[in-house]
Order: C-alpha cells, then sequence, then structure tokens
C-alpha cells in the first residue's frame, strides 16, 4: 500500500518531519530509477553506497527481490548481496516485502542468493565462494559470518552441480573451501573421486597438490569400483611426476586398494622410513588388517616412532596388532617420554573402544603408571575425564589405580581439573567418588592442601557443572563433604551456585 497521503497528513497536522517525506521520496526515486534503467552497471558505486546505508540502517525498501530485479552482471549483484548480507534478519516470521521496517522470509539477502544459485549453480557458484573472506557477523545469528553463510549455502545445494562445485573450491583456495571439500570426500565420494582424477591429470601444480591432499581423504569413503578405479588410476599418475613430494599421498591411495596393495607395499615402506615424502602413518597402519605379514609394516612404524605414529596405533582392534602396538607405544615411551601426550591420546582412543581394548590397556597403564611425572600427568588428564559411555568403567578401574599410590601435586591436579571439567558428562557418583580419592591424596601431599583447596576455587569459577555438583554433596552430606573441602572452597562453591550447605557444615579439613 502507498503510504503517501499518510505521510502528507501527518507532516500537514505536524506529526512527521519535512525530513521524513523528502527522504521516503528519495528512497522511492533511486528505487524506481535502478529498477528501469536497462543496464544498472554504470550505477554500481551508487549501489554499493547503497549497500553500505541498508548495512546502517537496515533494508527497508531494498530487500533482495530488489538485488534480484537489477539488470546487473552476476558477479556485481552477488557482491552486491554479500555487502548487504549482515542486514538479513534472521529466519522466522516477519514483515512481507516491500516498504517497511525490513524484509520477510520471502525477501531475504540469503534468499536473493539461493535463488540465483538454483537459477545458475555452474556460474554462482564461485561467486558465493568468493565470500569465504568475508567475516562480518550476521544480525541475530550468534556466531554466523557472511563467509560461513556462503559454506551452508554451497552445501545444502550441492547437488545442482556437484563436480562444478568441487572446481569452484579448488579455485577460491582458501580455508574455508578446504572444510568443504572435506566434507564432500565423505558426502559425494564419487564427485570426489572424478575430481581427484581430473586434478591428479592437470598440468597445474595447485591441481595436482589438491588431488595429492583429497584422494587420501576420499579413499575410505569410496563405494564403487569405478570410483576405486577413478583414484587407482590419479594415484599412479602422481607416482609418474617427478615431484616426489606427492608420492606419499599417492602410496596412501594405492595402500587402500585391494589390487594394488601388495605391489606398492615394499615402495611404500621404503617411502615411509626414508620421510621424504611424508607417507602418513594412519594409511600404514590402515593397511595392517589386510596383510598377511605385518613384521615389516610394525618395523617401519618402529624405525620411524613419533607422536604421528602412536595416534596412528590407535585404531588397531584386531587382538595381536593392538598387542603389538601397544607394546611400540610403551617402548617408544620408554625413549622418549617428552612423546606423552600422544601416549595418552592412545590410551584415550583405545578406552573409547570399550571392554574389547581391557586386555590390552590394563598391562599398558600399569607399566605407564610406573614412567615419569610427565607420563602420569598425560595419563592422569585421560583417566580421570569422562570420555565415551562405553569407556566409564574401565576408565574409573584405571583412574583407581593412579590414585591408589600418586603422591605428585602436579599428576593429582591433572586429575582434578579432567573431573571438574567432565563433570556434566557422566555419572555424578563417579565424579563423587573419584573426587573424594584424589582430594585425599592431595590433602595428603606436600603442599597439597592448599594447592586443592585454590585449584577447587578456580574450577568451580571455570566449570559451572562441577560447582553445581559440589553443592549438591554438601547438601546431601555436610560433614564428609566439608571434610574435604576447605572454608575458602565451601564459600566460592555456595556464592556462585546461590545455595548453602546448611547447618551442619564443619570447618575442618583431613589431616
Amino acid at each position: 500500500m502507498d503510504s503517501r497521503p499518510a505521510r502528507r497528513r501527518a507532516s500537514a497536522s505536524g506529526g512527521a518531519e519535512p525530513d521524513d517525506e523528502r527522504a521516503w521520496w528519495a528512497r522511492r526515486l533511486l528505487r524506481e530509477v535502478l529498477l528501469r534503467v536497462e543496464d544498472a552497471t554504470p550505477y554500481t558505486e551508487v549501489l554499493e553506497g547503497l549497500a553500505e546505508h541498508v548495512v546502517r540502517s537496515g533494508p527497508g525498501e531494498f530487500g533482495g527481490s530488489f538485488f534480484n530485479r537489477l539488470r546487473l552482471p552476476e558477479a556485481v549483484r552477488l557482491d552486491l548481496l554479500r555487502r548487504v548480507l549482515p542486514a538479513d534478519p534472521p529466519p522466522g516470521p516477519g514483515p512481507g516485502p516491500g516498504p517497511g521496517p525490513g524484509p520477510g522470509p520471502a525477501d531475504r539477502y540469503l534468499d536473493a542468493a539461493r535463488r540465483r544459485l538454483v537459477r545458475d549453480p555452474r556460474g554462482v557458484q564461485p561467486l558465493v565462494a568468493a565470500w569465504f573472506g568475508d567475516g562480518r557477523t550476521l544480525r541475530g545469528r550468534p556466531g554466523a559470518t557472511v563467509a560461513t553463510a556462503a559454506q551452508a549455502l554451497l552445501h545444502t545445494h550441492r547437488a545442482l552441480a556437484v563436480d562444478d562445485l568441487a572446481e569452484a573450491l579448488v579455485a577460491a583456495a582458501h580455508p574455508r573451501a578446504d572444510e568443504l571439500l572435506a566434507v564432500l570426500a565423505e558426502e559425494e565420494p564419487a564427485a570426489m573421486c572424478r575430481a581427484v582424477d581430473r586434478w591428479a591429470h592437470d598440468e597445474r601444480p595447485e591441481r595436482r597438490v589438491a588431488a595429492a591432499t583429497y584422494g587420501p581423504a576420499v579413499a575410505p569413503h569410496v563405494r564403487t569400483p569405478a570410483d576405486r578405479e577413478l583414484l587407482r588410476y590419479a594415484a599412479r599418475a602422481l607416482l609418474a611426476r617427478p615431484d616426489t613430494a606427492l608420492h606419499g599421498s599417492a602410496l596412501a591411495v594405492l595402500l587402500r586398494d585391494p589390487q594394488e596393495r601388495a605391489r606398492y607395499l615394499p615402495q611404500a615402506l621404503d617411502c615411509f622410513r626414508h620421510g621424504g615424502s611424508r607417507l602418513p602413518a594412519e594409511a600404514l597402519v590402515a593397511a595392517l588388517p589386510l596383510l598377511p605379514d605385518p613384521d615389516g609394516v610394525f618395523q617401519a612404524l618402529r624405525a620411524r616412532a613419533d607422536g604421528e605414529v602412536l595416534r596412528a596405533l590407535a585404531p588397531l582392534t584386531t587382538p595381536g596388532l593392538a598387542r603389538r602396538a601397544a607394546e611400540l607405544v610403551r617402548d617408544h615411551l620408554a625413549r622418549h617420554p617428552e612423546d606423552a601426550p600422544h601416549a595418552a591420546a592412545f590410551v584415550d582412543h583405545r578406552l573409547d573402544q570399550g571392554p574389547v581394548a581391557r586386555g590390552v590397556l590394563l598391562p599398558l597403564v600399569a607399566d605407564l603408571l610406573r614412567g615419569p611425572a610427565v607420563v602420569r600427568t598425560a595419563l592422569a588428564a585421560v583417566l580421570a575425564a569422562p570420555g565415551a559411555e562405553a569407556s566409564w568403567e574401565l576408565r574409573g578401574e584405571l583412574a583407581v589405580v593412579l590414585l591408589a599410590a600418586e603422591e605428585d601435586p602436579v599428576v593429582l591436579d591433572a586429575a582434578l581439573g579432567a573431573l571438574a571439567h567432565g563433570a556434566g558428562s557422566c555419572p555424578p557418583e563417579r565424579t563423587r567418588q573419584l573426587l573424594r580419592r584424589t582430594g585425599r591424596q592431595l590433602l595428603r601431599a606436600p603442599g597439597g592442601p592448599a594447592l586443592f583447596e585454590r585449584r577447587t576455587v578456580e574450577l568451580v569459577r571455570a566449570a559451572p557443572g562441577f560447582g553445581d555438583l559440589l553443592a549438591r554433596w554438601l547438601a546431601e552430606d555436610a560433614a564428609q563433604t566439608s571434610a574435604l573441602l576447605g572454608p575458602g572452597a565451601r564459600r566460592m562453591v555456595e556464592t556462585l551456585t546461590g545455595r548453602i550447605a546448611g547447618p551442619g557444615t564443619l570447618d575442618v579439613t583431613l589431616a
């Protein structure tokens, strides 16, 4: 409805300033003129200024349909839609298109871009990918940016032209494009196999690097012999090139190929030992269950053992291979305790596999807990953490073994931190029992009582779920809990959670 008469009446009666009417006429005139010109390209600077105004003041009459109706090259139109996107209202009910406080669901800028993408996916995909460098936030959507909106838009409509999308993303050469390509490797393996084959045979070095990057990424998700054949040809093409830096990735693909594995294993082992082309350790480990004799692979892994190797060994579940992997981890850590975080990651991954890991982990962890403090500290953070539900029983059992004899405050502090930050992710009674054991050991250690008091206060602030549990225990069993917590920790719990432990609280600590 034309609001001009109402505006005139309001102005005549003193209810609106003349400037308001002049601004309305200016916006209306600008809108109509720009929509009627045969080619709006000469007015690109005017449109860019308008886009800045929209971001500052809101869409008004210039919603998504306005920008879609302009006679412009698509590159200019999509850049304008990028510029105004932060003014888009969040999805949901809103006013309809046309003059008013803002565009409704049918006139949003993101929907305008979507319509252009659906109409011409091959032409528009690269233009949307150009938004990846725009980190401006979107109105009313915490954490969302123009760049993340572009990612979501391209991913949602990937089926329109998935092969062209892969090309647009690799040409964008942006980390967000890389993220989306990694998703496509898992969700669209056939298209990514075709892309890897194209890039491996491309004369441009950057395309061959892309083939070496995404060949190993898509290989675990291959579903058909035809896709496997494409990867096979791509890997051979990379191996035929003099650029040996790409050979490791090519061999990683061929090690997953049942038809080629035996032929290329000696070359892969030699490549891995010398490290020149950085064949991923996980590629050798993935081949282990399929080899009649794993000795050569274990020798190569042992010879170049490092943090990458330790982490790569964790997925092995075949009993014989899992035991050999644990032996390798134990032997390596005896020589290189500084790699304790990687060994702890191995233990963490194996724990999450559930009871199947018990036979390997019990003797391994028992040995590692007799090692130096740096090793025990890394393990304490893993054993006291919640992890997957399948791991709760074994984690708790091994945590008890750790806490039964541990006297080093640094190790105990690592366990305390893991318990606090994981308090909301596992049964409260598990946290209570392990906290009691950790606290008692700390209260007996030199300097432990002060450390326990200070760290408990810090952790109650940092992990609200931990504070809630402590407050509940104070209310349920004030005497026993107060014997563990010092007065400062109790006051902090009560202050931050708004709960008071009750008249039975005792201001004592364990001797």
